[in-house]
């Protein structure tokens, strides 16, 4: 008998020795800007090159916690309170963090944000509207990237510096100085309107020479140089190929699917060639995933879900074929987003095959539906595993709450929940009126042009020049309280955006749960907006708040060139739920409840106390 007992003692141990070591995977955060971060596939073809990391890792060793967020600089990461603060918290002994800035550190054309809005107010000047993130070369952008390296040591993590990835600003059989993120040949002097310009050789002005020096002070701070490594990987396609398939449309600056997924795997080989993580990257010729897993997440009874996947494999043994994508019963794949089926195919040459499938699955049925995803081409295959949870929301309460934005902000509401008033960061209310008379609604809504909206405008009016992406400081909110005791599945937000007056208004919008905005999730991405034209902006999220918290909308507008007075106007802000009790109470007893009652810990209780909740017959009850 102690014998038995000792081997299931040394059974236990071992159990929970293999269940640590599962659970005792490497953390890689990755921080950065725009071209580093994650995008919802159904509102950009923009894809963050850390979004594509993943699977060139071994899922179960390596975690990729990437924190690039869109119109971050060096500066603003650090000091808003979403961003490096939430990151370092995470941080643990043995972790990595890749560090990647530049392109919004050059806001300011070589200066230091602070210092130009020091200046206009020192000459009497307004400061609004002057982007604090930028940062100098040889001064600031240093400072924070120092500060990021040492506080990550600090915690026991492992700081990585990466130059960041080039623009595709072609000259010729090269790379334009400043697509290398040198602007030394153009550079803004402080109280000047003339530009400043140094010869090649002087690197002040050199934000990717910058983060070199910077490494080169610590002994044991690796470099990873995807400037150099993009700028050779652009030049061997050339400017056709690269704008065509790596580049997203109009737009020299963020990469596509398969630009994304190159520069990924760049990383990984320049990572395993200097030994960092070598043991645990995977960039030969197996089918890569990405995202690694197939949870398609929570949906509501009646809905669809599509959601993409990237699949790469490179250095096959045949130079030419034809991969086939089959999924199980209940989804179904497409290659071109249109044409669904329980398989499809796809043709690579060169022996690398990169592409996208997308898989859908309408949830009718409350539970869990399962499968697989198959990817073949005869001489390799790989499965991925997929699943989804239908949520049922019957029984519930409807709740919304609308702002008409037509002559106020005043919210309607409906139903068990609270509105957060309309707020502004950066922005404010110029005038309740029609767009003008070219605008344009949906044909669905019957409106004409005289239709009044809400028409906002910047601080300071007007746009600068040189914006490619939000300012996480500019914009405007909307909101969903839950009342106490209150669960809120929230199953609609929608509104009407539009820019009057030219085309160069674009806009991001967002929901977040977290008042920082750090869980932020990205509804739609407007990168090309015709004047005076209204767009519908639709979703479906699952997401629940409950007893005080509250849903978060935000719309963050930029504009593509230097402009006054254009505006954003927005109509009929639209956010909808259902709402049920949070408590779980069942039934409610009297005075006279009697026997088997325990408190919420299991503990049997002789004595209830009027108002605590109890447990009795598996039921949760309220003593009156």
């Amino acid at each position: 008998m102690k014998q038995k007992s000792r081997r299931w003692g040394l059974g236990l141990v071992a159990l929970l020795l293999s269940a640590f070591t599962a659970t005792a995977a490497i953390k890689v955060h990755t921080i950065g800007d725009s071209t580093m971060a994650n995008y919802d596939e159904n509102s950009t073809d923009k894809r963050g090159w850390c979004q594509m990391l993943q699977q060139f890792f071994n899922a179960d060793e390596v975690v990729i916690n990437n924190r690039g967020k869109s119109g971050a600089s060096s500066k603003s990461f650090y000091l808003e309170s979403a961003y490096w603060k939430t990151v370092i918290a995470n941080v643990n002994e043995g972790d990595y963090v890749l560090i990647q800035f530049a392109h919004n550190d050059e806001k300011n054309e070589g200066l230091d944000g602070d210092d130009v809005i020091a200046h206009a107010k020192a000459n009497g000047q307004s400061a609004d509207g002057i982007d604090y993130r930028g940062t100098t070369a040889s001064g600031t952008f240093k400072k924070y990237i120092r500060a990021y390296i040492d506080e990550t040591k600090a915690k026991g993590g492992k700081p990585v510096i990466v130059t960041p990835i080039c623009r595709k600003y072609f000259s010729g059989n090269t790379i334009r100085r400043n697509g290398m993120h040198d602007l030394g040949d153009s550079f803004s002097i402080l109280g000047s309107s003339s530009k400043g310009s140094v010869p090649e050789s002087d690197n002040t002005y050199d934000y990717a020479q910058a983060l070199r020096d910077v490494a080169a002070e610590y002994e044991d701070v690796p470099v990873i140089d995807l400037t150099l490594m993009t700028r050779d990987l652009y030049l061997s396609y050339g400017e056709s190929y690269c704008t065509a398939n790596l580049f997203c449309t109009d737009d020299s600056t963020h990469p596509k699917k398969m630009g994304a997924t190159l520069i990924a795997r760049l990383f990984a080989q320049a990572m395993k060639e200097q030994g960092i993580l070598a043991e645990h990257i995977i960039v030969g010729t197996d089918i890569t995933f990405s995202p690694t897993t197939g949870d398609f997440g929570k949906a509501y009874a009646g809905q669809t879900l599509v959601k993409e996947f990237n699949i790469s494999a490179f250095g096959l043994a045949n130079q030419t074929g034809t991969f086939t994508f089959t999924v199980s019963e209940g989804f179904e794949v497409s290659t071109d987003k249109k044409n669904y089926a329980q398989s499809a195919t796809a043709d690579y040459t060169g022996g690398n095959l990169i592409s996208s499938v997308y898989i859908r699955a309408t949830m009718n049925t409350p539970g869990t539906l399962s499968g697989t995803l198959t990817a073949t081409d005869g001489t390799v295959s790989r499965e991925l595993s997929l699943v989804a949870e239908c949520i049922d929301l019957s029984g519930g309460e409807e709740v919304s709450v609308l702002w008409p934005l037509t002559s106020n902000p005043d919210p309607v509401v409906t139903g068990p929940c609270m509105a957060v008033d309309e707020s502004w960061s950066g922005m404010y209310v110029q005038k309740y009126s029609s767009i003008n008379s070219k605008a344009v609604w949906p044909a669905e809504t019957g409106r004409d042009a005289s239709y009044k909206t809400q028409r906002n405008l910047l601080e300071g009016d007007t746009w600068p020049a040189g914006e490619i992406d939000e300012v996480s400081t500019r914009y405007i909110q909307f909101g969903m309280t839950a009342p106490a005791q209150t669960k809120i599945d929230i199953d609609k937000i929608s509104l009407f955006v539009a820019g009057a007056g030219g085309s160069g208004m674009r806009c991001k919008v967002y929901y977040a749960t977290a008042a920082d905005f750090s869980d932020a999730v990205l509804i739609q991405e407007l990168t090309s907006m015709a004047g005076n034209q209204v767009y519908a902006i639709e979703t479906i999220p699952v997401v629940s708040i409950a007893d005080g918290q509250s849903l978060y909308l935000r719309v963050y507008p930029w504009y593509k060139n230097e402009a006054t007075g254009k505006t954003i106007c927005l109509s009929d802000v639209y956010i909808h739920g259902m709402a049920s009790d949070a408590t779980g109470i069942e039934t409610v007893i009297g005075d006279n409840a009697d026997g088997g009652m325990y408190d919420l810990m299991g503990r049997p209780v002789k004595n209830p106390v009027k108002g605590n909740i109890y447990i009795i017959k598996g039921k949760k009850i309220v003593r009156r």
